[in-house]
């Protein structure tokens, strides 16, 4: 038997949905607290988070608020909200929440009196870090570095992570440029002062429709998920390429979707040659594993190996953006991990479930001077402690594992169920439990999405059509069972 933390335990059980009866041993975290199910006491939202919505509205916009949370008794793979509903969360912060609510390794993280004084005296790490930081970046970042990116600049979050790594990109392409001198001529120097070329280059990132890269401004620049993210902001003259949307159940449509991959790859390769035509040369393409925000897209290992080798071709840089599909969530600690890719990607982007921001990146992405890719933080030590310690408890009760044991039975339930109510729901896909299905309009999915709150459970949405899972790493097949059951049930109340 595994050996396990306080309240945990493994244990045999008859999974019972439809479709899923093999007898399998399964490891459970029994956290200790949690609720066995889903308890809805009041109306959804209730009285007290009305209330607080009103008071908070106040003070600014608060129209994306949707519930106040008791994070007191909030536990494990269940949010309490300000009225005492108790909520399956499937959707875990925007899937920032890697090993449940108020997991006891995290609550005790700060009763070590030098890990208390890393959090109290935040530091300016690009000018002032402890004496422990290197080695707290070797021993925790780095001992889940993806393999062959070996450095690492840490950032606050997923929009500053993209934002410092296209500066990365930029700096290693006018580099480049030079021959691989380091050194500015004044002309370069003085005409940055007034945003003009030669020191404010002429230069652009190539992202994807539907993509989703942050909010900040060179960020907003490549994300095309939602015009409400854009509307009113300068945007850079960035270009943008087709990713791919698949037919489902993609064992069913194979032909149709490699032309997809190949359609779109063709158009990448266009654009960068394209931009680099009209002055405005492609330094770096950035990509998520599987689209988030812009509803959940996902590509085949074939057509990221197609990808890189076009950047390789045009001298361009690949950035990987797993700020959403990194630590876990798909079965393997980086999503781009599924796609066999030959080399290492260029740079990879994390955030989230990572619990501070920041990219890894290989050695010819390292700025030659300092200040380049530079704010005062830098990130914060405290959020290294808190993610060593999430790191010890993936490993310890080998959570990889659960996530794949558990994304079957979602998975499996999930097609079942669009079997029953074709007329509902469709394309389930994803992996692990980074999982998602779509709904047959916009307002259908959101009534499901809605609906879902009073069975007990929080989801969320993307795109135009889609509900997406973003559970925790903790999340077991009992938990599974218990989301299949409360969505079954909404389905049929349509």
């Amino acid at each position: 038997m595994l050996r396990a933390h306080q309240g945990i335990g493994v244990f045999y059980k008859k999974l019972t949905f439809p479709g899923v009866t093999k007898l399998q041993c399964q490891l459970s975290t029994a956290i200790s607290g949690e609720p066995s199910k889903p308890s809805i006491k009041t109306s959804v939202p209730g009285p007290k988070t009305k209330q607080l919505y009103q008071e908070l509205n106040s003070l600014q916009q608060a129209g994306s608020v949707q519930l106040f949370a008791d994070y007191d008794k909030s536990i494990g793979n269940y949010f309490v909200d300000a009225d005492g509903n108790e909520f399956l969360d499937s959707f875990t912060q925007i899937s920032s929440v890697p090993i449940g609510y108020n997991h006891p390794e995290l609550l005790n993280a700060f009763q070590d009196a030098h890990n208390l004084k890393a959090l109290v005296n935040r530091p300016a790490l690009g000018v002032f870090p402890s004496m422990d930081w290197p080695d707290r970046l070797k021993n925790v970042l780095m001992s889940v570095a993806p393999a062959g990116v070996g450095n690492v600049a840490t950032m606050m979050c997923g929009s500053c992570s993209n934002e410092n790594a296209y500066k990365c990109v930029f700096i290693w392409y006018r580099t480049k440029e030079r021959g691989g001198k380091v050194d500015f001529t004044p002309e370069e120097m003085n005409s940055c002062m007034i945003n003009q070329p030669p020191g404010s280059p002429n230069l652009s990132i190539l992202s994807f429709q539907g993509s989703f890269h942050g909010r900040t401004f060179g960020a907003l620049s490549t994300t095309r998920s939602k015009p409400i993210h854009k509307l009113d902001c300068p945007s850079f003259d960035w270009p943008v390429a087709p990713f791919p949307r698949y037919k489902y159940p993609l064992d069913q449509h194979q032909r149709e979707n490699k032309k997809e991959d190949e359609k779109c790859l063709e158009q990448v390769a266009d654009a960068i040659e394209a931009y680099k035509k009209k002055g405005n040369p492609v330094a770096g393409v950035i990509v998520e594993p599987i689209q988030s925000e812009g509803g959940d897209h996902e590509a085949s290992p074939e057509f990221f190996q197609g990808l890189q080798k076009i950047c390789k071709k045009n001298g361009v840089a690949l950035i990987i953006d797993e700020v959403q599909t990194g630590c876990g969530p798909t079965g393997k600690m980086w999503c781009h991990e599924h796609f066999q890719l030959p080399s290492p990607p260029d740079l990879v982007t994390f955030s989230k479930k990572m619990l501070t921001g920041g990219f890894y990146f290989t050695p010819e992405f390292k700025p030659p001077h300092a200040y380049r890719v530079f704010n005062t933080w830098m990130g914060d030590p405290g959020k290294l402690i808190l993610l060593e310690k999430v790191l010890k408890v993936i490993k310890n009760e080998n959570l990889l594992t659960v996530v794949n044991k558990s994304g079957k039975v979602l998975k499996d339930g999930l097609h079942q169920l669009e079997k029953e109510f074709p007329n509902i729901i469709n394309s389930v896909r994803g992996r692990g439990t980074f999982l998602a299905f779509n709904a047959v309009s916009t307002e259908v999915r959101d009534k499901i999405n809605n609906n879902l709150r009073p069975n007990g459970i929080l989801g969320g949405v993307c795109g135009d059509h889609a509900i997406r899972l973003r559970p925790a790493l903790v999340f077991q097949p009992k938990h599974a069972e218990i989301y299949l059951d409360a969505l079954r049930k909404t389905l049929k109340e349509l």
